[in-house]
């Protein structure tokens, strides 16, 4: 069982994703807005971040740089509708561990975020 935050600007997306990882044991919070989740993010380092990329007032790979200051253990997955190599490149660079593409697939979710836990630990 992990703590997963969520973030994302779409309060639907975040309760999808919370229902599907609740079902697997983990506890997830989810969050539509930046400050928010950074700010839990530095009380609570979660084991797992999942961060989409287009958000309100920042983007996912700012909200990642201000989260790797905080927590640099917790781990992150990025979340995309709009995927680009750009985008990719600078998740990765700056640390995410892994790239999913909206619409989310379930059992793909299920796999990456249960790869990615088992890395980090």
């Amino acid at each position: 069982m992990a703590n997963i935050i969520v973030l994302d600007d779409v309060y639907d997306s975040g309760l999808l994703i919370k229902r599907i990882l609740t079902r697997k044991g983990h506890v997830v919070t989810p969050f539509t807005e930046e400050e928010e989740a950074i700010e839990y993010v530095g009380k609570y380092k979660p084991h797992l971040a999942i961060l989409d990329i287009k958000l309100k007032k920042m983007t996912g790979v700012q909200v990642l740089e201000e989260m790797r200051k905080l927590s640099p253990e917790t781990r992150v997955i990025m979340l995309t509708g709009y995927p680009t190599l750009e985008t990719a490149r600078e998740s990765v660079r700056l640390g995410a561990a892994e790239y999913c593409v909206k619409p989310i697939d379930k059992d793909e979710l299920e796999a990456k975020v249960e790869d990615v836990l088992s890395t980090g630990e």
